[in-house]
């Protein structure tokens, strides 16, 4: 079977979608399957000129707007480069976003096409700051959902929460399936280390929906209390300098490092004791069993896929969103009791290790692929 995997973002990007999938293009291989990768260079942009229809909503009354618009051009430009770049066919097209699983419908019509809800566009908009909710910009995107319902073969999302916030948007939500991403647990190596300091780390793009602030006044609080620690923050994103000034500000300077970017965080965190991110939303929220594959304790908030993936007090500690005090006593209960830290990250790798193993994925997409397209 020959599968082309639609992804917006280049393999190399960091995020959930783009270090899983080459890894499932691997075993594919390894199968005896063909599998592609497809994706938009950042370089192309303004090419596109095709007029876009949408089958289920008038676009019209929302244009003019400035994401609306952009948006818009996004899809010209994907359709100009699959035109230009993709000239065989495909048993079955599976995308991992709706601009990708559009244009391929479009390109494609007699191709099974599928796609993988990850994340919410809108959703992201809306805790950075950038859009309102009911806005222009908000309600065209939301009936993208409604779009891909009508006119692609499969849905498939990330977690049971996605599923439930993806329900209004939709006519009959039930028919996406729920497949958690996984991951090839040889490329995580828990070491085993003794830190005389607590050493926390969080990895995320900085921008306002993960919480940064919440955890920065949160160990602000810890260091009043008097325990020392150290956190590693590593991403990069539009409020950087604003959280270093914050950092400043609370007199945390000298126990924060800001490392920026990094391609493989992975091969870093098993030198460290506590994984904390108290994002304001997460669909699912791939670095948290990335962390419990390093074998450090978790820390997050109880919203979306988080709160799916850690039972609080077993394989990780929850707290509720925009709690600073509450995440201090967590990082606390941490700080103080290694043994319990150790406990909760030996079960967090437990579970990790069963539930979002790499395999599970792999033999999950071949049912659906298989249903989609039996081999002959």
């Amino acid at each position: 079977m020959n599968i082309l995997q639609a992804l917006f973002f280049p393999p190399e990007q960091p995020g959930g979608v783009s270090s899983m999938v080459p890894y499932i293009q691997e075993r594919f291989l390894k199968l005896g399957w063909q599998m592609e990768l497809f994706s938009l260079p950042k370089r192309v942009r303004g090419k596109g000129q095709e007029e876009i229809v949408f089958e289920t909503f008038d676009v019209t009354p929302f244009l003019g707007d400035p994401i609306v618009d952009k948006y818009l051009q996004t899809i010209r430009d994907y359709i100009w480069w699959t035109r230009l770049r993709l000239k065989k066919s495909y048993d079955i097209i599976h995308a991992h976003h709706p601009i990708a699983a559009l244009v391929m419908k479009q390109l494609y019509p007699d191709t099974p096409v599928m796609m993988t809800i990850h994340s919410s566009f809108e959703r992201e908009l809306v805790l950075n700051g950038r859009i309102k909710e009911n806005s222009t910009a908000h309600r065209f995107l939301v009936s993208i959902y409604g779009e891909l319902e009508a006119k692609l073969d499969r849905l498939l999302t990330v977690s049971d929460s996605f599923r439930t916030y993806l329900s209004p948007f939709m006519k009959d939500s039930s028919v996406i399936k729920v497949i958690p991403n996984g991951f090839d647990e040889k490329r995580f190596k828990p070491i085993a280390h003794e830190n005389a300091v607590p050493q926390f780390i969080t990895v995320c793009r900085l921008v306002p929906a993960k919480g940064l602030d919440i955890l920065l006044h949160a160990c602000a609080e810890l260091k009043r209390r008097g325990h020392p620690f150290v956190l590693h923050i590593i991403g990069d994103g539009p409020i950087r300098e604003e959280l270093e000034q914050l950092a400043v500000s609370l007199d945390l300077y000298d126990d924060i490092i800001f490392y920026g970017y990094m391609l493989h965080p992975e091969e870093f965190m098993p030198f460290f004791d506590v994984f904390v991110l108290p994002s304001r939303a997460e669909a699912f929220g791939s670095v948290f069993a990335e962390a419990a594959l390093c074998w450090l304790a978790l820390v997050g908030t109880n919203v979306g896929g988080i709160a799916e993936q850690i039972d609080d007090g077993v394989n990780g500690l929850l707290v509720p969103p925009e709690d600073a005090p509450a995440l201090a006593d967590a990082l606390e209960k941490l700080v103080v009791d290694p043994t319990y830290r150790y406990n909760l990250a030996r079960s967090g790798w437990d579970k990790a290790k069963k539930v979002y193993s790499l395999q599970r994925v792999i033999s999950q997409l071949k049912k659906v692929y298989l249903s989609l397209k039996p081999e002959e």
